[in-house]
């Protein structure tokens, strides 16, 4: 289940950085992209420091 979390966890993280930096090329939807990159960037710290600590 660890190994589950931490590849979710990097693909969230990494996924965030690519939105926040595609966002400024995003017309019109600059905004919504950077506060999703942002959200997914938190969701990638938040697994591993709640959820998996309640797994274990």
């Amino acid at each position: 289940m660890n190994v589950v979390a931490l590849i979710v966890s990097g693909v969230l993280f990494l996924g965030g950085m690519a939105l926040m930096g595609y966002a400024p090329e995003a017309t019109g939807w600059e905004g919504l992209t950077f506060f999703g990159g942002i959200i997914a960037m938190a969701l990638s710290f938040w697994i591993p420091m709640t959820v998996l600590t309640k797994l274990d």
